[in-house]
């Protein structure tokens, strides 16, 4: 059997002490193949956001173990895991955390930029993961001068450049009408689908889990289900 891409076990993460202690993670044992296109779903508090920042290293758990590509997180240093975060997952966050003083073309060309890319692949790379999302001819307007949408399709392309081994998204729609949210789930479905990106989005948006072929069900830091269409 293919060795998974992410493997969790017996993940637990606990926030305050004695009394008011909080289980924001139970227990949470969950393998994410290469190719998967699956949503994290749950109400608030159910621990999706904890899991994925545990998945994207980019906190640790109170006990247990996530390993990526085989190696446990536990092992590394933390410029090993600067590194992780930099090459192999790419993020989407709810906000996203696009830096507004630079253009569409210079935000995505940030992360190559911290990888020593060098200048001219990096704005052909840049340009290229911008067209993948729609963007052409967008590439000099600042976010400001963009719609929620499309400022969520440069955190999209940005994600996508340093071209990761998975894309982790924290309720990538809930700034998003319907009509951009069915946009967006569209255009990640067809990057899963012909580029065999692995996606992970955490979510309460049933119009995003309707696009997911596995759903990951979560309550009060447990996995209540997880089923594949």
């Amino acid at each position: 059997m293919m060795q998974a891409l992410v493997t969790c076990r017996g993940l637990t993460k606990v926030f305050g002490k004695g009394e008011l202690a909080v289980h924001a993670l139970d227990g949470v044992d969950l393998d994410i193949h290469r190719g998967d296109f699956a949503t994290l779903a749950g109400p608030s508090g159910s621990g999706k956001t904890t899991l994925l920042n545990m998945i994207g290293a980019l906190d640790k758990p109170t006990s247990g173990e996530v390993t990526i590509e085989g190696t446990p997180l536990s092992t590394m240093s933390k410029a090993a895991l600067s590194e992780l975060r930099l090459e192999k997952i790419g993020f989407i966050f709810q906000a996203y955390n696009l830096i507004p003083v630079l253009s569409a073309l210079e935000n995505v060309e940030f992360v190559l930029q911290l990888q020593h890319v060098g200048a001219a692949e990096r704005r052909e790379r840049a340009t290229a993961a911008l067209h993948e999302v729609g963007l052409a001819g967008m590439e000099s307007r600042r976010p400001s001068a963009m719609s929620g949408g499309q400022q969520q399709r440069i955190a999209v392309a940005r994600a996508l450049v340093s071209r990761p081994s998975i894309v982790l998204a924290d309720e990538p729609t809930a700034n998003l009408d319907s009509t951009t949210t069915a946009e967006l789930m569209e255009l990640m479905s067809r990057l899963n689908r012909d580029n065999g990106i692995t996606f992970v989005i955490g979510t309460h948006d049933p119009r995003v889990m309707a696009h997911s072929q596995r759903h990951i069900e979560m309550i009060d830091g447990k996995i209540e289900s997880d089923t594949n269409d």
